[in-house]
């Protein structure tokens, strides 16, 4: 019964927030939660300034442009750690840069490295390696550095375990396309 009745006084105590109140406290944007202390910020881009260039220049990221196939410059980026892969649940759903993910596409997810960008990814088990298009965010599973799709996983063998240690290193747009130029010839040539 004591219980009960704290549990009323205090209920009774709770003021709903009044115009005054609302006024005085205007929500957080994201423009404004960015512009806060450091531990409110999302971590930052590989290649990226401190602040971001849409603070800069005035401009919102509902302003930017879209994305090409002429990616972002990521050659001087290496990373080692464990990779997983997504495949039929997400198959159909927008990815964050706003396009369907096609799980029999050579794409990928990753936390900082810019949209659009290529990466190659090696598996040192088999040594197989696979060019992907970061095209997503992600992998949110602890300890893990790379989303991959499907195709990507069967390309590196690793679509049975689910995950296995990889090596990603960033690749320039030119050196992306001409690798996989290499490669689609070179699986041509094993066909015939």
């Amino acid at each position: 019964m004591g219980s009960l009745f704290a549990f009323f006084v205090l209920a009774g105590c709770a003021m709903p927030p009044n115009a005054a109140n609302e006024a005085s406290n205007p929500p957080l944007s994201t423009k404004s939660a960015q512009a806060g202390s450091a531990d409110t910020m999302a971590p930052q881009a590989f290649g990226t300034p401190a602040a971001s260039a849409s603070d800069a220049n005035g401009t919102s990221l509902a302003d930017a442009q879209p994305l090409t196939e002429n990616g972002p410059n990521v050659a001087g980026f290496h990373e080692t750690g464990r990779a997983s892969w997504y495949g039929r649940f997400f198959h159909g759903r927008r990815t964050a840069n706003g396009e369907r993910y096609d799980m029999h596409a050579l794409t990928a997810a990753h936390r900082t490295l810019p949209l659009g960008s290529y990466v190659r990814v090696t598996n040192p088990a088999n040594d197989s390696s696979v060019i992907v298009r970061i095209n997503d965010r992600g992998p949110f599973a602890r300890g893990r550095i790379i989303d991959l799709s499907l195709a990507a996983a069967t390309a590196l063998h690793m679509q049975r375990a689910g995950t296995a240690r990889v090596q990603i290193v960033g690749l320039t747009p030119k050196e992306a396309k001409a690798e996989q130029a290499e490669t689609l010839a070179s699986n041509t040539n094993d066909v015939k």
